[in-house]
């Protein structure tokens, strides 16, 4: 029997971002980026681990609107097209640094990386990363849940159920559509959770959710052994709750792993550090400079003097920080063990794209960590639907207002730079549901054109550009967007009552928004 359970989740997701209209878009690069650095490579890292016959068990929760555009022919065209980009630059990149001792062996590891990121996405998964996310579930290895639609922070919707249960419907039909059947399990958004969602989650046939760790700690009765052990609400569905310890441990750039000065340092980077003639072809077409995601150098310490990057050296300590955690879990599992003789689940959540992306070495440490585990029984990796099966007795919990968002509830998503969002949201809300009720059995034009006002409405309500416009990262695109979905809601919302319908505008709107295409307005 081990003495502790760990239940890594790694939540995948990006907002929809998909511009025919411009032969280069910046913020496409989004989805390049991570498909490079982090989705591509973990599915390589998977598939190695299970090559080689190991032992272990990982959640993986993919957005729908990821799924979407891993799907779309369009954007996966431009993906090649980054990576040949990517290799190109590498190899001009070897022969500029050929006498460079410190620099040609780091330009030769991007070289060789990039390529094998090219034959793994064109030959070994044909560019359908959905394809090959399936594949690996299919192992029963790994298992893979759903979020709400587009990823909306659900707390600010609750005045209007139906668009809640409009959310995590699709997300759930958009499931079955890639994978064959029915999710599980459900990643709430930004573990965003108001009193009574867990009844319309519970609703929705969905057996498990997770959240922010106080969502646990705060709820009514208090729960016996903590976020150490999962809950049932009142619903019936069950709450996972986020271990903080485990959570600050890697995703601490100051106190955890990824700040350790070994590691590559993510914000040096060739795009501004070369002459701009040089780099131009790489970056932005009106030579706005941007990362490329090569990167000479390690983190260091708090300087500009930034020393070389080595990559052996950041493996041995990826490893050894490994070693690290196992030996924290194992510890907080015996004195737990003592305390309340239980055996306690540790649930580790964190956003894929820490590992890769972010934290450059974070695939290998979670390839040393799993490899590692397997070696021994003292702790075991396991996924949520194991867990429901080995606990039928769980204590019942009402779990309280909670989010794992800056102070721990919903001042990311409420606040001055974004608040003037939820009222036309929220107007939206009862415009659609107006039309849902007028309009029962509406002509085929009809149809197209409220299933695109009900598209509109939840690209508005992603959480992705409220949390954008508090932060100040691309805040002016993420305004932009929220505005245009709205005004198009609007525009259809005029067309449809009046019946006067611009089928040639409508037709740009599909075309430019083709996500969902499987929508029925009635949900």
């Amino acid at each position: 029997m081990p003495k502790g359970f760990l239940l890594l989740l790694l939540h995948a997701h990006l907002p929809y971002v998909r511009h025919p209209e411009y032969d280069y878009f910046l913020e496409e690069n989004w989805l390049y980026e991570a498909a490079v650095e982090t989705y591509i490579p973990l599915l390589d890292m998977f598939e190695r681990l299970l090559n080689d016959r190991v032992d272990f068990r990982i959640t993986l929760s993919l957005s729908p609107t990821l799924l979407e555009m891993f799907s779309d022919r369009l954007l996966n065209e431009r993906l090649l097209r980054h990576i040949n980009k990517l290799i190109e630059l590498t190899a001009k990149e070897l022969r500029r640094n050929r006498r460079n001792a410190s620099l040609k062996p780091l330009c030769m590891m991007y070289h060789k990386r990039f390529k094998r990121i090219k034959r793994l996405y064109e030959n070994r998964y044909g560019k359908d990363l959905v394809k090959a996310f399936k594949a690996l579930k299919s192992t029963e290895q790994i298992e893979i849940i759903t979020t709400s639609a587009t990823h909306a922070y659900l707390p600010n919707l609750a005045p209007y159920p139906e668009a809640v249960n409009a959310q995590i419907k699709v997300g759930i039909e958009n499931y079955k559509k890639h994978f064959g059947e029915a999710p599980a399990g459900l990643w709430l958004p930004e573990c965003g959770y108001y009193e009574g969602l867990d009844r319309i989650v519970s609703e929705a046939d969905i057996r498990f959710f997770f959240l922010e760790t106080h969502g646990i700690l705060h709820g009514r009765p208090k729960a016996k052994y903590g976020v150490f052990k999962p809950v049932k609400c009142p619903s019936g569905v069950v709450a996972f709750g986020r271990d903080a310890v485990s959570a600050k441990q890697v995703w601490c750039s100051k106190t955890g792993y990824p700040g350790d000065p070994d590691y590559r340092d993510f914000y040096r980077d060739i795009g501004y550090d070369l002459p701009l003639d040089y780099i131009r072809p790489y970056i932005h077409p009106d030579g706005i400079r941007i990362h490329t995601g090569i990167k000479y150098h390690r983190i260091t310490g708090r300087t500009d003097r930034k020393k070389p990057y080595q990559r052996e050296r950041a493996l041995k300590k990826a490893k050894m920080h490994a070693l690290d955690f196992i030996a924290k879990i194992k510890l907080r599992a015996e004195e737990l063990n003592r305390q309340y003789n239980f055996t306690p689940f540790v649930v580790a959540p964190y956003d894929a794209e820490l590992f890769g992306h972010w934290w450059f070495e974070g695939v290998e440490w979670l390839e040393f960590l799993l490899r590692e585990i397997s070696l021994q029984n003292e702790i075991k990796t396991v996924a949520p639907s194991e867990c429901l099966y080995e606990n039928p007795g769980l204590q019942t919990v009402s779990p309280s207002f909670s989010s794992w968002g800056n102070h721990g509830y919903s001042s990311t998503w409420v606040n001055k730079s974004n608040d003037w969002a939820i009222k036309h949201i929220h107007k939206a809300c009862e415009l659609m549901t107006e039309l849902k009720e007028r309009f029962p059995a509406p002509s085929p034009l009809i149809k197209r054109a409220l299933n695109q006002a009900m598209r509109e409405l939840l690209l508005s309500q992603s959480s992705d550009w409220q949390f954008l416009m508090h932060t100040g990262a691309s805040a002016e695109y993420a305004e932009k967007r929220l505005t245009e979905h709205l005004k198009a809601f609007n525009t259809l919302y005029r067309m449809i009552t009046t019946e006067q319908i611009s089928e040639k505008w409508l037709a740009e709107l599909e075309d430019k928004y083709c996500l969902f295409p499987e929508l029925d307005y009635r949900v």
